[in-house]
């Protein structure tokens, strides 16, 4: 074997030439925030779900290892899957509700803070992200694997990258 000096895909765009322009997700994009907070209201069967916000139309790249959420999910053995619901894609084609596309099967059975990144291979693939392309936005939801409880809590943040 040889040492080898490469260049990332965008670092090769930027200084090829002609210049290849990289997505604004991916180079000089905008950062931002999506809070949420809930508190359950009245208790809520197995597969209940919070709709937690809705991404903006156009591309987004969500980077879960950067997103956190505090869960006081106080059924036992406790889970989450967080997803989305369904949309129109950047091509006007519809894309299927996922509950489980970001994280599937989350722990959360102890009261805490956790990161979003989840251990998905094609979240892990792309560095812990997630690029969504839509025309009317995203609906970012979780969904609890077993029972709500009255007064269960789930509060936190997406951070995410758009033009």
């Amino acid at each position: 074997m040889a040492v080898t000096t490469q260049n990332s895909t965008q670092y090769a765009n930027a200084t090829a030439d002609p210049v290849v322009n990289n997505e604004s997700t991916e180079f000089q994009g905008r950062l931002r925030v999506m809070f949420f907070t809930h508190d359950q209201d009245g208790a809520g069967d197995a597969g209940s779900s919070v709709a937690l916000g809705k991404l903006p139309a156009g591309r987004v790249r969500v980077l879960l290892g950067l997103s956190r959420m505090y869960v006081n999910w106080t059924q036992g053995s406790q889970t989450l899957d967080l997803g989305w619901d369904a949309y129109t894609d950047g091509d006007n084609a519809a894309v299927a509700a996922d509950p489980d596309g970001l994280i599937d099967g989350l722990s959360v059975d102890t009261a805490g803070y956790f990161n979003m990144e989840g251990d998905l291979a094609g979240i892990k693939a792309t560095g812990g992200t997630y690029v969504f392309q839509s025309m009317g936005g995203v609906v970012i939801r979780a969904t609890a694997v077993s029972q709500l409880n009255d007064g269960d809590d789930l509060v936190g943040y997406i951070v995410y990258v758009v033009d």
